[in-house]
């Protein structure tokens, strides 16, 4: 097999690896979409992943392609990235990722994406080979995107709490069974707006280095946004029921209104987000959300140490995935 050959088995196989990765990230934040609506009761598991999986592939119409821009340009300097580069950040990716789902843990694999950019490109080319605001917006949206789920999701729920003080408890449950059907939706509408984003971002990314495709192309090649946004709802469709237990029961308990409330809350933070073109946590805006609605209730009503889990989770996710692919980075260097 020539040289060139090898070359583009290379990039087969790492589309591939993309893919997967893009399935897994649906696979496994497919909670972050269903954990509310099939906590509360208004949708079954089954349903739920299928009315998600929908609005995931839904948002190829809505949203324009400012993430994977992003992450496709405004992450790393041109001509540093390779096909070694590509390989260590999807190999850090996927194994965090496995990880936390295995283990329950409602962790982020945008970041685990970001990290395992990052911890390949330095271990190519070092520090200095980093776009400084592209890394600095993303891990800002650490923090910003949890903080801001919290504040809408709270105060969505106490402008619903006086807006219905008249209603009975029966009255308020029944309308908001039929509502959080809708806010479902809209966060499954970021969520793969946002989502899919970030693989189709990588894929630009090494079919940029690779000379695929120019630097200087306004937009990725079709096949990979209709490809990315496809293998994002399958892996939704599968579902993480791992993980969607931690999400809906074990933070707080949720009705219909506290499911509505989060939900719309969160789905206008991941609006926002890519709308910015910044690369954002699902998980981290969702779990933002769910703990304000809870602590709009009562504080005792969270389960704050739960959270605090999360939270640290959430802290390890970009050096872990970093460390990772170094040295996958390195291995591949042996392999191709």
């Amino acid at each position: 097999m020539s040289t060139a050959q090898t070359a583009l088995w290379v990039v087969v196989l790492l589309v591939f690896m993309a893919i997967a990765f893009d399935f897994m990230n649906g696979f496994h934040d497919a909670a972050n979409s269903i954990a509310t609506v099939v906590s509360t009761g208004v949708l079954k598991p089954g349903q739920a992943v299928l009315f998600a999986a929908a609005f995931n592939l839904l948002a190829l119409f809505v949203f324009h392609l400012s993430v994977a821009a992003t992450v496709g340009k405004g992450i790393v300097q041109p001509g540093v990235v390779d096909t070694h580069v590509v390989f260590g950040a999807l190999m850090g990716a996927i194994t965090w990722n496995f990880l936390t789902w295995f283990y329950g843990i409602p962790s982020s694999s945008s970041h685990a994406l970001i990290g395992g950019i990052v911890g390949a490109v330095m271990a190519k080319a070092g520090a200095g080979s980093l776009v400084a605001a592209g890394i600095w917006k993303t891990v800002a949206f650490i923090f910003i995107s949890p903080l801001l789920g919290f504040f809408l999701g709270s105060m969505m729920m106490l402008l619903v709490a006086w807006v219905c003080r008249r209603s009975t408890p029966s009255k308020v449950d029944r309308w908001f069974r039929r509502l959080q059907i809708v806010s479902a939706g809209a966060y499954s509408l970021g969520h793969g707006g946002n989502d899919a984003q970030k693989t189709i971002g990588i894929i630009w990314m090494l079919l940029i280095a690779t000379g695929y495709t120019s630097a200087s192309d306004a937009m990725p090649p079709t096949w990979t946004i209709v490809t990315c946004y496809t293998a994002i709802a399958a892996g939704t469709m599968f579902g993480g029921w791992r993980i969607v237990k931690t999400m809906g029961q074990k933070i707080t308990k949720l009705k219909p209104v506290g499911g509505f409330c989060a939900e719309t809350g969160g789905a206008l933070t991941l609006f926002l987000a890519t709308g910015l073109g910044i690369p954002v946590s699902t998980t981290h805006t969702i779990t933002g959300a769910i703990v304000g609605v809870g602590s709009a209730q009562r504080a005792s009503a969270v389960r704050w140490g739960v959270a605090g889990n999360i939270v640290w989770a959430w802290i390890l996710t970009i050096p872990a995935t970093a460390f990772v692919a170094a040295i996958a980075y390195w291995i591949s260097l042996q392999i191709f």
